[in-house]
């Protein structure tokens, strides 16, 4: 079952975001972390059509040139110094897609996620996918409570106007 948040709470989402949605929504057969163990990459394989008539640019495998890179700083001459790859990229650059498996919690993926998400250029909202079911423990709801935290305690404001989480 796909189940999803969006942060902060206060806020609906929007067209784009639902958008996005529909996309997993439809994928849900093939993707729901209760019937099969997909990775990462096999789970972003299942989207992406659903992503591409979206107008979104995904990764399409490991090369440089298959990876989608989102710039972060700037040098001379306008020259990017550094970028951070992305899952996939809305066509205007505001929504970046993370998608995760079995790294999501055990290594804090997540967290990097939103970091890097937090430090690309123009990148207004970050998603988040994350496995309901890993090894028996349930990502979504783990990744919940922190977001929840990080939303309610107010101490730490991300430059992001907002973050879906999905759980597949």
């Amino acid at each position: 079952m796909i189940r999803f948040q969006f942060f902060p709470r206060s806020q609906g989402i929007n067209k784009a975001i639902q958008d996005i949605l529909d996309c997993f929504v439809a994928s849900e057969a093939a993707i729901t972390s209760s019937e099969h163990e997909l990775n990462s990459n096999d789970v972003l394989a299942v989207l992406r059509p659903h992503l591409e008539n979206h107008s979104y640019q995904v990764e399409s495998g490991k090369s440089a040139d298959q990876k989608i890179s989102v710039p972060v700083l700037f040098g001379l001459n306008d020259q990017i110094d550094k970028s951070f790859n992305a899952d996939a990229v809305s066509s205007d650059g505001k929504i970046v897609i993370e998608v995760e498996a079995g790294r999501a919690v055990a290594n804090n993926q997540f967290l990097k996620d939103i970091f890097q998400a937090c430090m690309m250029f123009e990148v207004e909202y970050l998603v988040i996918a994350v496995r309901n079911v890993y090894r028996g423990s349930d990502d979504f709801s783990k990744i919940y409570a922190f977001l929840e935290t990080l939303y309610i305690s107010n101490r730490l404001r991300l430059p992001l106007k907002g973050i879906l989480l999905i759980g597949y």
